[in-house]
């Protein structure tokens, strides 16, 4: 079984920028969730596509299942997906050993900065950049499944989205 560890952040501003590696255009989207899964099809760079299965929200770690898929598969069933299509440009920032990813939504996220550290243990020691913010890690609005059902966009003024 795969389990992911990872925590999640606002991000303050752009001093991450000058460390960037490598850079991927991703488009998401939820064929199912409920409770205890969800099922999510992705693809990357228009070049290859996933099929993903996790757990049912945590604070850090979940099962986590994936698999390659044929890109055609992929566009037929993110045609079928439920709520707002998740559009992100992905930044990797190596820092201190670790790989960040920092997100850049667009679409109906437009706006929105989130970075995403993966651990290999609930209890790993993470260094913080200066440009990372508040944590929101097991915040569901902050999810991609969340901003598919309610995008940042509709947030308003001074709500930070669906309770958590």
């Amino acid at each position: 079984m795969a389990i992911e560890i990872e925590r999640k952040f606002l991000v303050r501003n752009d001093d991450w920028r000058k460390l960037v590696t490598k850079t991927k255009q991703i488009h998401q989207g939820y064929l199912a969730s409920d409770d205890r899964l969800s099922v999510r099809v992705r693809t990357v760079d228009d070049q290859r596509a996933l099929l993903t299965i996790k757990s049912s929200k945590a604070a850090l770690s979940r099962s986590e299942f994936e698999y390659p898929i044929p890109l055609d598969d992929a566009a037929q069933l993110l045609a079928q997906c439920q709520g707002h299509p998740i559009e992100k440009i992905r930044h990797v920032v190596p820092w201190h050993g670790l790989e960040w990813e920092i997100d850049l939504f667009s679409g109906a996220n437009d706006g929105l900065v989130v970075a995403e550290i993966e651990l290999q243990s609930v209890d790993q020691q993470v260094e913080l950049p200066g440009w990372i913010g508040e944590e929101v890690t097991g915040q569901d609005r902050y999810s991609n499944n969340g901003l598919s059902v309610h995008p940042f966009t509709l947030w308003s003024a001074g709500q930070t989205g669906p309770e958590s």
